[in-house]
């Protein structure tokens, strides 16, 4: 078992090797560079000589990134060329605000799902069934920001006006006490996972019921609620933890398009920023950092599959 998660462990280091390259290799590719983005189109010839010294910008790239992969181990993320702030200030501050909102939609997506997908299984072909695996559905065939559409629609603008379309967050006030700003970002998340989790809960479900040992529970008199408690869930739960594991990795991504359209202050909107501004550090540091977290959430999941499997955990 050690075996494996070392393996896991080294794909995902190299993972995050190539996306560095990656990386770093687009940020070159952009049209223009740091110095015109700072100093306009009309800038001299000479100024922007000078300012792309002063960024190192006129270095070979192969130097350049190795001077960055260096920074980057040690945890010098250098200042942001848009505004002159540390990056890691920058990035921990935004990186502080995405939590809460990644927490919040974890926190209410995941026992939801299970819920929701176990009653649909013990449920099946009924009304209930049919009502959960068709919202299911259509939801999971439709894009996050269309949801956040439909949700701004509804609640802020054209049915009700319940919740603001636009996250305005005081950065000298806790999000927690600003907590309309987060309901729509994090019900658009909720419904944009909850779909795939809920499904795959159904469906493990639905192949534990009609397994042989849950029938011999039953024949033994147990009751269906013990059944179910001791016998049907705790087997149903190993896969679908590794399908909520993947769906919070998804969720570091999925983040980007959700922040953006809502103007939620985190990860998603500093790299939309960071483009915008052409400011590479801080564009390659939120990068990073959520490959970083897509590829530990995806070693989370591997490991729970691991445990969950009795023949990869004495595998050798």
């Amino acid at each position: 078992m050690l075996r494996l998660i070392a393996r896991r462990l080294l794909v995902g280091l190299l993972v995050l090797f190539v996306v560095s390259l990656l990386v770093f290799g687009a940020s070159l590719l952009l049209p223009g560079d740091a110095a015109q983005a700072i100093l306009g189109r009309t800038a001299s010839p000479d100024r922007l000589a000078v300012l792309r010294e002063q960024l190192h910008l006129d270095q070979p790239g192969y130097q350049r990134y190795l001077s960055w992969l260096g920074d980057l181990f040690t945890g010098s993320l250098g200042d942001s060329l848009a505004n002159g702030q540390p990056v890691a200030e920058l990035v921990g501050q935004r990186t502080a605000n995405s939590a809460v909102l990644l927490l919040c939609s974890a926190v209410i997506a995941t026992p939801l799902s299970i819920i929701a997908g176990t009653w649909s299984a013990l449920r099946r072909g009924r009304a209930v069934d049919n009502v959960v695996s068709t919202g299911t559905l259509v939801l999971a065939a439709l894009p996050e920001f269309v949801i956040g559409i439909l949700l701004i629609l509804f609640f802020s603008t054209t049915v009700l006006h319940w919740f603001p379309a636009v996250a305005l967050v005081d950065e000298n006030r806790s999000l927690f006490a600003q907590s309309a700003v987060l309901v729509l970002p994090t019900l658009t998340l909720v419904l944009a996972v909850s779909p795939y989790i809920t499904r795959m809960m159904r469906a493990t479900m639905l192949e534990v019921l009609d397994s042989e040992f849950v029938q011999q529970a039953r024949l033994k008199g147990l009751p269906e609620r013990v059944v179910l408690v001791r016998h049907a869930l705790p087997n149903a739960i190993g896969p679908v933890a590794q399908v909520i594991a993947l769906q919070l990795a998804w969720l570091a991504g999925g983040v980007v398009i959700v922040e953006y359209l809502f103007r939620f202050p985190g990860i998603g909107q500093g790299l939309v920023d960071a483009v915008t501004n052409r400011d590479l550090p801080t564009l390659q540091a939120l990068v990073m950092l959520i490959a970083f977290v897509y590829v530990l959430c995806n070693l989370l999941a591997d490991v729970v599959s691991i445990l969950s499997n009795p023949r990869l955990r004495t595998a050798r």
